[in-house]
């Protein structure tokens, strides 16, 4: 009898340590460790970010995204480093940033495999990584923290869908001026357009080259094209500054106004691609956004809320500049 009393004594002992397992392990779950233990929302900040090359006007544009976004967060303070189109200029200033001990690192890498060994120091020193816009080897939540940007090929896709139902409907001959052919976003976009034009038959893609970025390389990638192909109605360039040089290679032709153009970045200021719209030098633009505001955002949530995750892949949507809406952004 004492035996058999003993056992149920085990036994309700053992239930009850059992719950207590379940609810502090339940507690464990709701309670997971932040990305980055000194996290606090009256803390101060250093954020690195290491710019892949300041001289692109689009890189510029985003250097100043993340600047007025950063502002806005007083616990913050931002310092950009200009990795000037050097994978090792880039590797140094990563490397400097965790030296430093900052708090969290941006990139936009130059070029992806030779900065992934960067990016995993900074990972094993306990700093979270934000790639923005172009990404380093590896998966995103494991190899970095997280990957914010532009969906390349949707954004071209959409150009190109643009192309079809509102600028050709009738059909006529399309020219295409691609990027610098090794990167990832000059493949996309040049795929991007062309399956986008496939929904109207009548569009005949004659001729796409590679100008690398550079408006004078478009100029006069284009200017050899209109004299192969005189008929070309319109052109895709895959960057604003491409544009740029296609409409000087039309001026150039006497077909300036004749040929409908298409940039990428939908950059502000004069030189940008919304001034170009509003004006009626180009018949559109698509923004490839620079995920600033989404990564000032992302910082806040990782160093003042002291969130357990984020999300490992942030795509912002493109927008279309056209003559509808052109004039009303140009402030912004």
């Amino acid at each position: 009898m004492h035996a058999t009393r003993r056992t149920g004594l085990t036994r309700a002992a053992s239930c009850a340590l059992m719950a207590g397992a379940l609810v502090a392990l339940s507690g464990a779950a709701y309670a997971a460790d932040p990305l980055v233990k000194a996290c606090a929302k009256d803390g101060e900040f250093v954020i690195g970010f290491s710019q892949a090359n300041n001289a692109e006007p689009y890189r510029q544009h985003v250097n100043d995204e993340l600047t007025a976004a950063a502002k806005a967060v007083p616990q913050f303070t931002l310092q950009i480093a200009d990795g000037a189109g050097n994978v090792n200029t880039q590797t140094s200033q990563v490397d400097n940033f965790i030296t430093q001990k900052v708090d969290l690192l941006l990139i936009s890498p130059f070029e992806a495999a030779p900065l992934t060994p960067a990016v995993q120091r900074a990972m094993k020193a306990g700093i979270p990584v934000i790639e923005l816009d172009r990404k380093t080897v590896g998966d995103p939540g494991k190899d970095y923290t997280a990957f914010i940007g532009g969906d390349n090929y949707k954004i071209a896709l959409e150009a190109g869908k643009y192309t079809a139902d509102k600028l050709l409907p009738d059909g006529g001959q399309v020219a295409v001026l691609e990027g610098l052919p090794s990167s990832t976003p000059a493949v996309e976009r040049l795929n991007g357009f062309k399956d986008g034009v496939k929904g109207n038959s009548k569009i005949e893609v004659v001729a796409e080259q590679a100008a690398d970025w550079l408006p004078d390389k478009a100029q006069t990638a284009f200017a050899a094209m209109l004299q192969a192909h005189p008929d070309i109605k319109m052109v895709y360039a895959s960057n604003d500054m491409m544009a740029a040089g296609a409409r000087l290679a039309a001026k150039g032709a006497g077909k300036e106004g004749q040929i409908k153009i298409i940039g990428t970045d939908g950059l502000p200021g004069p030189a940008g691609g919304i001034r170009a719209v509003a004006e009626g030098e180009w018949a559109a633009t698509f923004t490839y956004p620079t995920g600033a505001k989404e990564a000032i955002e992302m910082a806040k949530s990782i160093l003042l809320d002291c969130a357990p995750s984020v999300s490992p892949n942030v795509t912002v949507a493109t927008t279309a500049i056209t003559p509808d809406n052109a004039k009303s952004l140009m402030g912004n």
